[in-house]
Protein backbone atom coordinates (compact mmCIF):
# COMPACT_ATOMS: atom_id res chain seq x y z
CA UNK A 1 0.00 0.00 0.00
CA UNK A 2 2.93 2.13 1.33
CA UNK A 3 4.39 1.47 -2.12
CA UNK A 4 1.36 2.17 -4.61
CA UNK A 5 0.79 5.47 -2.68
CA UNK A 6 5.02 6.72 -2.69
CA UNK A 7 4.29 6.33 -6.93
CA UNK A 8 1.36 8.39 -7.63
CA UNK A 9 1.67 11.28 -9.40
CA UNK A 10 3.51 14.02 -6.94
CA UNK A 11 4.16 11.52 -4.12
CA UNK A 12 5.83 13.02 -1.28
CA UNK A 13 9.54 11.68 -2.20
CA UNK A 14 8.79 13.88 -5.47
CA UNK A 15 8.20 16.68 -3.72
CA UNK A 16 11.43 15.73 -1.20
CA UNK A 17 13.63 15.56 -3.76
CA UNK A 18 12.34 18.68 -5.35
CA UNK A 19 13.09 20.58 -2.33
CA UNK A 20 16.29 19.19 -1.60
CA UNK A 21 17.63 20.34 -5.35
CA UNK A 22 16.02 23.94 -3.97
CA UNK A 23 18.72 24.49 -1.27
CA UNK A 24 21.58 23.95 -3.12
CA UNK A 25 24.72 22.79 -1.14
CA UNK A 26 28.05 25.00 -1.33
CA UNK A 27 29.74 23.30 -4.52
CA UNK A 28 26.11 23.95 -6.65
CA UNK A 29 26.28 27.60 -5.19
CA UNK A 30 25.95 28.93 -8.87
CA UNK A 31 22.93 27.03 -9.60
CA UNK A 32 21.15 28.57 -6.17
CA UNK A 33 22.20 32.17 -7.54
CA UNK A 34 20.61 31.57 -10.79
CA UNK A 35 17.05 30.16 -9.16
CA UNK A 36 17.91 33.33 -6.90
CA UNK A 37 17.73 35.69 -10.40
CA UNK A 38 14.88 34.13 -11.10
CA UNK A 39 12.52 34.42 -8.20
CA UNK A 40 13.25 38.05 -8.11
CA UNK A 41 12.98 38.64 -11.99
CA UNK A 42 9.37 37.43 -11.88
CA UNK A 43 8.45 38.72 -8.31
CA UNK A 44 9.98 42.46 -9.33
CA UNK A 45 8.59 41.88 -12.90
CA UNK A 46 4.57 41.00 -11.42
CA UNK A 47 5.03 43.77 -8.75
CA UNK A 48 5.83 46.08 -11.50
CA UNK A 49 3.27 45.07 -14.43
CA UNK A 50 0.55 45.51 -10.92
CA UNK A 51 2.54 48.20 -9.73
CA UNK A 52 2.08 50.13 -13.62
CA UNK A 53 -0.90 49.29 -14.68
CA UNK A 54 -2.71 50.33 -11.45
CA UNK A 55 -1.69 53.52 -12.02
CA UNK A 56 -2.55 53.63 -15.06
CA UNK A 57 -5.80 52.42 -14.98
CA UNK A 58 -6.31 55.53 -11.68
CA UNK A 59 -4.82 57.82 -14.37
CA UNK A 60 -7.46 57.10 -16.35
CA UNK A 61 -10.29 56.94 -13.98
CA UNK A 62 -9.01 59.90 -12.27
CA UNK A 63 -9.59 61.52 -16.10
CA UNK A 64 -12.42 60.24 -16.51
CA UNK A 65 -14.32 61.28 -13.15
CA UNK A 66 -12.46 65.12 -13.46
CA UNK A 67 -13.73 65.27 -17.44
CA UNK A 68 -17.59 63.87 -16.58
CA UNK A 69 -17.30 65.72 -13.27
CA UNK A 70 -17.16 69.15 -15.35
CA UNK A 71 -18.49 68.84 -18.43
CA UNK A 72 -21.66 66.79 -19.61
CA UNK A 73 -22.45 63.24 -20.70
CA UNK A 74 -24.37 64.99 -23.63
CA UNK A 75 -24.19 67.82 -25.60
CA UNK A 76 -26.89 69.35 -27.68
CA UNK A 77 -26.53 72.05 -30.36
CA UNK A 78 -28.71 73.43 -32.21
CA UNK A 79 -28.30 73.16 -36.47
CA UNK A 80 -27.59 76.01 -38.70
CA UNK A 81 -29.38 79.05 -36.51
CA UNK A 82 -28.95 80.73 -33.32
CA UNK A 83 -30.19 78.46 -29.75
CA UNK A 84 -32.84 80.66 -28.46
CA UNK A 85 -35.22 78.38 -27.34
CA UNK A 86 -32.96 76.58 -25.24
CA UNK A 87 -35.30 76.76 -22.49
CA UNK A 88 -38.00 74.62 -24.00
CA UNK A 89 -35.11 72.22 -25.39
CA UNK A 90 -34.19 72.09 -21.61
CA UNK A 91 -37.47 70.82 -20.30
CA UNK A 92 -37.68 68.46 -22.76
CA UNK A 93 -35.06 66.60 -22.51
CA UNK A 94 -35.33 66.58 -18.64
CA UNK A 95 -38.56 64.93 -18.81
CA UNK A 96 -36.86 61.86 -19.97
CA UNK A 97 -35.36 59.15 -17.57
CA UNK A 98 -32.78 59.07 -16.37
CA UNK A 99 -31.88 62.57 -16.74
CA UNK A 100 -30.01 64.37 -13.53
CA UNK A 101 -29.74 68.02 -15.48
CA UNK A 102 -29.89 69.83 -18.44
CA UNK A 103 -27.65 73.14 -18.11
CA UNK A 104 -27.73 75.79 -20.44
CA UNK A 105 -24.04 77.02 -21.27
CA UNK A 106 -22.01 79.76 -23.20
CA UNK A 107 -18.60 79.33 -23.56
CA UNK A 108 -15.86 81.99 -24.44
CA UNK A 109 -12.31 82.46 -23.94
CA UNK A 110 -10.85 85.88 -22.23
CA UNK A 111 -7.33 87.23 -20.90
CA UNK A 112 -8.07 87.50 -16.98
CA UNK A 113 -5.74 89.88 -15.57
CA UNK A 114 -5.28 91.57 -12.44
CA UNK A 115 -2.63 94.15 -10.59
CA UNK A 116 0.12 91.68 -11.07
CA UNK A 117 -0.17 89.13 -13.63
CA UNK A 118 -2.17 88.17 -16.96
CA UNK A 119 -3.24 85.08 -18.26
CA UNK A 120 -5.64 82.99 -20.42
CA UNK A 121 -8.63 81.24 -19.67
CA UNK A 122 -12.37 79.57 -20.16
CA UNK A 123 -15.05 81.50 -19.28
CA UNK A 124 -18.21 79.16 -18.94
CA UNK A 125 -21.45 80.98 -18.19
CA UNK A 126 -23.86 78.85 -16.31
CA UNK A 127 -27.11 79.18 -14.03
CA UNK A 128 -26.28 78.55 -10.04
CA UNK A 129 -29.11 75.41 -10.67
CA UNK A 130 -26.38 74.14 -13.30
CA UNK A 131 -23.58 74.90 -11.30
CA UNK A 132 -24.67 73.03 -8.61
CA UNK A 133 -25.90 69.83 -10.38
CA UNK A 134 -22.16 69.70 -10.86
CA UNK A 135 -20.22 68.10 -7.44
CA UNK A 136 -16.95 68.34 -8.79
CA UNK A 137 -17.67 71.80 -9.11
CA UNK A 138 -20.15 72.66 -6.23
CA UNK A 139 -18.90 69.85 -3.55
CA UNK A 140 -14.92 71.61 -3.78
CA UNK A 141 -15.47 75.40 -2.89
CA UNK A 142 -12.72 76.49 -1.00
CA UNK A 143 -13.45 80.04 -0.05
CA UNK A 144 -16.57 81.94 -0.50
CA UNK A 145 -20.07 80.43 -1.64
CA UNK A 146 -22.02 79.88 -4.37
CA UNK A 147 -25.16 81.03 -2.84
CA UNK A 148 -26.75 83.73 -5.32
CA UNK A 149 -24.52 83.11 -7.93
CA UNK A 150 -27.20 83.59 -10.81
CA UNK A 151 -28.25 86.64 -9.99
CA UNK A 152 -25.21 89.18 -9.90
CA UNK A 153 -22.32 89.59 -12.16
CA UNK A 154 -19.63 87.84 -9.46
CA UNK A 155 -17.62 85.11 -10.99
CA UNK A 156 -16.03 81.80 -9.52
CA UNK A 157 -12.38 81.04 -10.49
CA UNK A 158 -10.13 77.85 -9.54
CA UNK A 159 -7.20 78.42 -6.87
CA UNK A 160 -4.91 77.88 -9.26
CA UNK A 161 -5.86 80.63 -11.02
CA UNK A 162 -6.14 82.91 -8.04
CA UNK A 163 -2.35 81.90 -6.98
CA UNK A 164 -1.61 83.14 -10.56
CA UNK A 165 -2.89 86.44 -9.95
CA UNK A 166 -2.70 86.32 -6.30
CA UNK A 167 -6.38 87.39 -5.75
CA UNK A 168 -8.80 86.41 -2.81
CA UNK A 169 -12.44 86.29 -2.36
CA UNK A 170 -13.94 89.65 -2.32
CA UNK A 171 -11.19 91.01 -5.23
CA UNK A 172 -11.50 92.02 -8.53
CA UNK A 173 -10.18 90.74 -12.03
CA UNK A 174 -10.27 91.93 -15.29
CA UNK A 175 -11.81 90.10 -18.57
CA UNK A 176 -10.31 90.94 -22.07
CA UNK A 177 -12.67 89.27 -25.04
CA UNK A 178 -11.21 89.61 -28.34
CA UNK A 179 -14.58 90.00 -29.96
CA UNK A 180 -16.06 93.45 -28.41
CA UNK A 181 -18.00 95.99 -29.95
CA UNK A 182 -17.45 96.76 -34.01
CA UNK A 183 -15.81 99.90 -34.67
CA UNK A 184 -14.73 101.64 -38.00
CA UNK A 185 -11.79 100.60 -37.02
CA UNK A 186 -12.73 96.91 -36.30
CA UNK A 187 -13.56 94.95 -33.46
CA UNK A 188 -12.47 96.47 -30.18
CA UNK A 189 -11.74 94.21 -27.37
CA UNK A 190 -14.34 93.96 -24.38
CA UNK A 191 -13.07 94.83 -21.44
CA UNK A 192 -15.08 94.32 -17.80
CA UNK A 193 -13.85 93.97 -14.06
CA UNK A 194 -15.59 91.03 -11.99
CA UNK A 195 -15.77 90.51 -8.16
CA UNK A 196 -14.82 86.77 -7.17
CA UNK A 197 -17.32 84.91 -5.19
CA UNK A 198 -15.98 81.76 -4.64
CA UNK A 199 -12.89 79.68 -5.16
CA UNK A 200 -12.83 76.22 -6.02
CA UNK A 201 -10.28 73.37 -6.54
CA UNK A 202 -11.03 70.25 -8.53
CA UNK A 203 -7.90 68.36 -8.21
CA UNK A 204 -7.32 68.95 -11.44
CA UNK A 205 -4.68 71.67 -12.23
CA UNK A 206 -5.55 72.54 -15.71
CA UNK A 207 -9.50 72.61 -14.61
CA UNK A 208 -8.03 74.56 -11.43
CA UNK A 209 -5.81 76.70 -13.59
CA UNK A 210 -8.10 77.90 -16.62
CA UNK A 211 -11.55 77.67 -15.92
CA UNK A 212 -13.89 80.53 -14.92
CA UNK A 213 -17.54 80.21 -13.79
CA UNK A 214 -19.82 83.46 -15.00
CA UNK A 215 -23.55 83.75 -14.83
CA UNK A 216 -25.34 82.59 -17.42
CA UNK A 217 -27.46 86.34 -18.06
CA UNK A 218 -24.19 87.69 -17.33
CA UNK A 219 -22.49 85.58 -19.99
CA UNK A 220 -25.11 86.23 -22.38
CA UNK A 221 -24.19 90.34 -22.18
CA UNK A 222 -20.54 89.88 -21.91
CA UNK A 223 -20.05 87.68 -24.97
CA UNK A 224 -23.10 89.64 -26.64
CA UNK A 225 -25.35 86.41 -27.11
CA UNK A 226 -28.22 88.07 -27.40
CA UNK A 227 -30.50 85.47 -25.75
CA UNK A 228 -28.33 82.51 -26.76
CA UNK A 229 -26.64 79.82 -25.93
CA UNK A 230 -23.70 77.70 -27.79
CA UNK A 231 -25.32 74.19 -26.20
CA UNK A 232 -27.37 72.59 -23.58
CA UNK A 233 -25.09 69.81 -21.70
CA UNK A 234 -26.49 67.59 -20.38
CA UNK A 235 -26.15 64.93 -16.92
CA UNK A 236 -27.14 61.35 -16.62
CA UNK A 237 -27.39 59.12 -13.82
CA UNK A 238 -24.80 56.21 -15.63
CA UNK A 239 -22.46 57.65 -18.16
CA UNK A 240 -21.92 53.97 -19.54
CA UNK A 241 -25.21 53.90 -20.89
CA UNK A 242 -25.09 56.53 -22.67
CA UNK A 243 -25.82 55.07 -25.98
CA UNK A 244 -29.86 54.35 -24.63
CA UNK A 245 -30.03 58.41 -23.18
CA UNK A 246 -28.88 59.32 -26.61
CA UNK A 247 -31.54 57.76 -28.64
CA UNK A 248 -34.12 58.99 -26.08
CA UNK A 249 -32.80 62.59 -25.87
CA UNK A 250 -32.80 62.86 -30.02
CA UNK A 251 -36.68 61.88 -29.60
CA UNK A 252 -36.97 64.48 -27.39
CA UNK A 253 -35.47 67.63 -29.05
CA UNK A 254 -35.91 66.60 -32.40
CA UNK A 255 -33.81 66.55 -35.76
CA UNK A 256 -33.33 70.44 -35.36
CA UNK A 257 -30.96 69.84 -32.50
CA UNK A 258 -27.51 68.00 -32.89
CA UNK A 259 -27.00 65.21 -30.46
CA UNK A 260 -23.66 64.11 -29.47
CA UNK A 261 -21.84 62.30 -25.84
CA UNK A 262 -18.84 62.60 -24.27
CA UNK A 263 -17.49 59.83 -26.24
CA UNK A 264 -16.93 61.70 -29.26
CA UNK A 265 -16.02 65.25 -27.82
CA UNK A 266 -12.96 63.08 -25.69
CA UNK A 267 -12.81 60.32 -27.93
CA UNK A 268 -8.69 60.98 -28.89
CA UNK A 269 -7.76 61.44 -25.41
CA UNK A 270 -9.20 58.35 -24.30
CA UNK A 271 -7.76 56.20 -27.48
CA UNK A 272 -4.29 57.11 -26.63
CA UNK A 273 -5.10 56.39 -23.08
CA UNK A 274 -6.53 52.90 -24.18
CA UNK A 275 -3.11 52.59 -26.56
CA UNK A 276 -0.43 53.48 -23.86
CA UNK A 277 -2.25 50.90 -21.24
CA UNK A 278 -2.01 48.05 -24.29
CA UNK A 279 1.64 48.54 -24.94
CA UNK A 280 3.14 48.84 -21.78
CA UNK A 281 1.46 45.72 -20.39
CA UNK A 282 3.22 44.07 -23.35
CA UNK A 283 6.07 45.60 -22.61
CA UNK A 284 6.17 44.91 -18.89
CA UNK A 285 5.40 41.36 -19.56
CA UNK A 286 9.14 41.03 -21.10
CA UNK A 287 10.38 41.09 -17.65
CA UNK A 288 8.47 37.82 -16.71
CA UNK A 289 9.19 35.90 -19.73
CA UNK A 290 13.29 36.87 -19.46
CA UNK A 291 12.70 35.83 -15.80
CA UNK A 292 11.07 32.19 -16.98
CA UNK A 293 14.19 31.99 -19.46
CA UNK A 294 16.40 32.05 -16.27
CA UNK A 295 14.42 29.45 -14.76
CA UNK A 296 14.80 27.55 -17.49
CA UNK A 297 18.81 28.09 -17.84
CA UNK A 298 18.90 26.91 -14.35
CA UNK A 299 17.28 23.96 -14.36
CA UNK A 300 19.14 22.79 -17.58
CA UNK A 301 22.07 23.40 -15.29
CA UNK A 302 20.61 21.27 -12.33
CA UNK A 303 19.68 18.33 -14.41
CA UNK A 304 22.96 18.59 -16.09
CA UNK A 305 24.75 18.73 -12.33
CA UNK A 306 22.19 15.73 -10.89
CA UNK A 307 22.83 13.66 -13.78
CA UNK A 308 24.27 10.89 -11.47
CA UNK A 309 21.23 11.03 -9.24
CA UNK A 310 18.92 10.55 -11.58
CA UNK A 311 20.63 7.61 -13.12
CA UNK A 312 20.91 6.12 -9.10
CA UNK A 313 16.53 6.43 -9.06
CA UNK A 314 16.03 5.34 -12.14
CA UNK A 315 18.01 2.19 -11.69
CA UNK A 316 16.04 2.45 -8.10
CA UNK A 317 12.67 1.88 -10.01
CA UNK A 318 11.73 5.37 -10.58
CA UNK A 319 9.58 6.09 -13.47
CA UNK A 320 10.74 9.04 -16.34
CA UNK A 321 6.68 10.88 -14.81
CA UNK A 322 8.38 10.74 -11.40
CA UNK A 323 11.52 12.30 -12.61
CA UNK A 324 10.14 14.96 -14.47
CA UNK A 325 7.26 15.78 -12.26
CA UNK A 326 10.72 16.35 -9.24
CA UNK A 327 12.41 18.88 -12.05
CA UNK A 328 9.11 20.61 -13.02
CA UNK A 329 8.03 20.82 -8.99
CA UNK A 330 11.66 22.67 -8.54
CA UNK A 331 11.46 24.78 -11.32
CA UNK A 332 7.56 25.50 -10.61
CA UNK A 333 8.29 26.34 -6.64
CA UNK A 334 10.67 29.31 -7.94
CA UNK A 335 8.24 30.74 -10.06
CA UNK A 336 5.03 29.94 -8.09
CA UNK A 337 6.66 31.95 -4.78
CA UNK A 338 8.11 34.79 -7.17
CA UNK A 339 4.74 35.20 -8.14
CA UNK A 340 3.01 35.27 -4.80
CA UNK A 341 5.41 37.62 -3.32
CA UNK A 342 5.38 39.95 -6.59
CA UNK A 343 1.46 40.02 -5.86
CA UNK A 344 2.02 41.12 -2.38
CA UNK A 345 4.59 43.67 -2.95
CA UNK A 346 2.39 45.26 -5.52
CA UNK A 347 -0.58 45.26 -3.69
CA UNK A 348 1.55 46.47 -0.78
CA UNK A 349 2.99 49.61 -3.22
CA UNK A 350 -0.34 50.41 -4.39
CA UNK A 351 -2.38 50.93 -1.26
CA UNK A 352 0.72 53.15 0.04
CA UNK A 353 1.82 54.69 -2.84
CA UNK A 354 1.23 58.18 -2.36
CA UNK A 355 2.94 58.15 0.98
CA UNK A 356 5.92 56.73 -1.33
CA UNK A 357 5.64 59.36 -3.91
CA UNK A 358 6.00 61.82 -0.66
CA UNK A 359 8.86 60.36 0.80
CA UNK A 360 10.54 59.93 -2.76
CA UNK A 361 9.90 63.56 -3.35
CA UNK A 362 11.56 64.47 0.22
CA UNK A 363 14.30 62.01 -0.20
CA UNK A 364 15.73 63.62 -3.66
CA UNK A 365 14.05 67.26 -3.25
CA UNK A 366 12.43 66.75 -6.12
CA UNK A 367 8.76 67.18 -7.20
CA UNK A 368 7.29 63.33 -8.68
CA UNK A 369 4.28 63.70 -10.54
CA UNK A 370 4.34 67.34 -11.02
CA UNK A 371 0.46 68.71 -11.49
CA UNK A 372 1.35 71.03 -13.75
CA UNK A 373 2.61 68.27 -16.41
CA UNK A 374 -0.01 65.28 -15.03
CA UNK A 375 -3.15 67.27 -14.41
CA UNK A 376 -3.67 65.73 -11.38
CA UNK A 377 -2.84 66.26 -8.09
CA UNK A 378 -2.04 63.09 -6.68
CA UNK A 379 -0.80 59.83 -7.77
CA UNK A 380 -3.47 57.06 -8.26
CA UNK A 381 -3.69 53.56 -8.56
CA UNK A 382 -6.85 51.52 -9.17
CA UNK A 383 -6.21 47.79 -9.13
CA UNK A 384 -8.77 45.85 -11.47
CA UNK A 385 -8.92 42.70 -9.88
CA UNK A 386 -9.76 40.83 -13.23
CA UNK A 387 -6.13 42.24 -14.52
CA UNK A 388 -4.32 41.26 -11.33
CA UNK A 389 -5.87 37.97 -12.27
CA UNK A 390 -4.66 37.61 -15.36
CA UNK A 391 -1.42 39.33 -14.50
CA UNK A 392 -0.77 36.48 -11.59
CA UNK A 393 -2.27 33.62 -14.50
CA UNK A 394 0.11 34.84 -16.86
CA UNK A 395 3.41 34.73 -14.64
CA UNK A 396 2.22 31.21 -12.94
CA UNK A 397 2.08 30.04 -16.60
CA UNK A 398 5.15 31.09 -18.13
CA UNK A 399 6.92 29.82 -14.95
CA UNK A 400 5.31 26.18 -15.36
CA UNK A 401 5.75 26.28 -19.25
CA UNK A 402 9.47 27.48 -18.51
CA UNK A 403 10.13 24.36 -16.66
CA UNK A 404 8.85 21.75 -19.06
CA UNK A 405 11.33 21.25 -21.20
CA UNK A 406 14.34 20.91 -18.91
CA UNK A 407 12.19 18.42 -17.13
CA UNK A 408 11.48 16.27 -19.82
CA UNK A 409 14.92 16.66 -20.87
CA UNK A 410 15.83 15.03 -17.31
CA UNK A 411 13.49 12.29 -18.01
CA UNK A 412 15.01 11.06 -20.65
CA UNK A 413 18.45 10.52 -19.44
CA UNK A 414 19.88 7.05 -19.80
CA UNK A 415 21.07 5.74 -16.74
CA UNK A 416 23.85 3.61 -18.62
CA UNK A 417 25.35 6.66 -20.04
CA UNK A 418 24.77 8.65 -16.70
CA UNK A 419 26.79 5.70 -15.10
CA UNK A 420 29.33 4.58 -17.25
CA UNK A 421 32.33 7.05 -16.02
CA UNK A 422 30.88 7.07 -12.31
Amino acid sequence: MTAAADTRPFAPFEWMLALRYLRARRKEGFISVIAGFSFTGIMLGVATLIIVMAVMNGFRNELFAKILGLNGHIIVNKIGEPFEDYDEVAKLIQRVSGIRAAMPLVEGQVMVSSAVQATGALVRGMSEEGLRSLPLVSDNIRFGSLDGFGEGSGIAIGTRLANMLRVNVGDTITLVSPRGAQTPFGTAPRTKPYTITALFEMGMAEYDRTMVFMPLLEAQRYFARNGEVDAIEVVVDDPNQIDNFVQEVKRAVGPTNHVSDWRVRNETFFTVLEVERNVMFIILSLIVLVAALNIISGLMMLVKDKGRDVAILRTMGASRGSIMRVFLITGASIGIVGTIAGLILGVVFCMNIESIREFVSWMTSTTLFDPNVYYLTRLPADMEPRETVLIVGMALALSVLATIYPSWRASTLDPVEALRYE
